[in-house]
């Protein structure tokens, strides 16, 4: 059975390689999913979430107010922001069958500024509550170029350290299990030879 707490964002507080604690996560679609089903109501293709860093580069965050989630401690939500990226599209193609042709750079930008917005709201909340001055992204979204920007920005005004991978190894499994196993090497964690593998964990 497919587990969904596998697809959500998670803010994980890393006290070691093998010592970790998920201190926020999604309570429902993950930030790429955000991404992704933003930019399908845009009409764009899957996957949509590059598409939208890149119309966004030429686009204004502020032109368009989308909601950013006050979930209390460091939980995140998106499926407000889905709801309302939907009900505002009708609301304007019903005015002018054109709208997202002629606004996409501006939609794209101003739903990726609300989605970046949430995720460094808690990242910020999170450091200052557990007193770390060392952040850093992985996975899918780290690809995001609003989202590294974003916490470059915010490491160097806050004094943190921002650590972020190379584009190329965001979305590369391969070595992020080839480094995993590299870590359990060196500290003998080996498993015996009639451990099964599960590939769809």
């Amino acid at each position: 059975m497919f587990n969904r707490e596998w697809r959500t964002y998670q803010l994980v507080l890393v006290k070691d390689y093998f010592n970790f604690e998920t201190i926020g996560k999604t309570i429902d679609d993950a930030a790429g999913e955000a991404f992704d089903k933003s930019a399908k109501l845009l009409g764009l293709p899957y996957p949509g979430g590059p598409l939208i860093d890149q119309y966004a580069k030429n686009g204004k965050p502020n032109r368009f107010e989308f909601p950013v989630s006050d979930l209390p401690d460091f939980d995140f939500s998106f499926s407000g922001l889905k709801t309302s990226i939907l009900y505002f599209l009708r609301k304007e193609l019903t005015i002018n069958p054109n709208f997202i042709q002629e606004h996409l750079p501006d939609l794209c930008a101003s739903i990726q500024y609300s989605i970046v917005k949430q995720l460094l709201k808690k990242f910020k909340a999170a450091a200052i509550h557990f007193n770390i001055n060392q952040l850093a992204l992985a996975g899918g979204v780290s690809a995001n170029s609003a989202l590294r920007e974003s916490l470059i920005s915010l490491c160097e005004k806050e004094k943190w350290h921002a650590f972020i991978p190379a584009f190329e190894y965001c979305t590369d499994n391969a070595g992020m299990v080839a480094k995993s196993a590299d870590l359990m090497y060196l500290e003998a964690k080996f498993e015996s030879m009639d451990c099964s593998p599960f590939a769809r964990l």
